[in-house]
């Protein structure tokens, strides 16, 4: 079974890699740029500084607190203990991967930190925003710089779908977490009011 869908990520893989153009190649390698999502951190930032005042500083630093562990985590609890080898990696199907400007990442790919990123951070934020306009744009942003990394060559499907899927859940486990802070703080207002 595991074989089968091995084979099925490689092969969903050969096609979207091969999916490729000089324009798409500056655009993907843009998306997958640590930098270029900046000014969207900061409007995200800003409308929650509107939004929550002062509590926007437990916001951050939860925010810190997740990407820190859906980062350090797709590292150190998955890529170094599956060691799946990246598809630019891999000697069975490397010669047949297109890579920008010959960029091949780290040895393993299991699980894509890319994704476990964005969909970390897309969900927390979807949470917090509770907006449907803002919940479709995120996800959609969170799609593209996953999708990006296939496009690159340094991710199967499978990994951009194991990252999102870690992301999901400790955006969803910080959120809690937010909820939690948030009730004590306003407690204890209650109790010195």
């Amino acid at each position: 079974m595991l074989d089968f869908l091995d084979h099925i990520d490689r092969a969903l893989f050969l096609f979207l890699n091969g999916l490729h153009s000089p324009f798409w190649d500056q655009v993907m390698w843009w998306v997958s740029g640590r930098l270029s999502w900046l000014p969207l951190y900061l409007l995200i930032t800003g409308y929650l500084i509107y939004r929550y005042k002062w509590k926007v500083i437990v916001i951050l630093v939860l925010v810190t607190l997740l990407i820190t562990m859906s980062d350090q985590g797709s590292v150190h609890l998955f890529k170094f203990l599956y060691k799946r080898l990246r598809p630019c990696h891999n000697p069975e199907i490397s010669h047949l991967v297109h890579m920008v400007r010959n960029h091949c990442g780290g040895m393993y790919g299991f699980v894509s930190s890319h994704a476990a990123n964005s969909f970390a951070l897309a969900s927390f934020t979807i949470l917090i925003i509770r907006n449907k306009y803002y919940s479709v744009f995120i996800i959609l942003w969170a799609s593209l710089v996953s999708y990006s990394r296939i496009y690159l060559g340094v991710h199967y499907p499978g990994d951009i779908i194991g990252g999102a899927m870690l992301g999901i859940v400790l955006g969803y486990i910080v959120y809690r977490l937010f909820v939690l802070i948030d009730r004590l703080i306003n407690n204890k207002r209650l109790y010195h009011t």
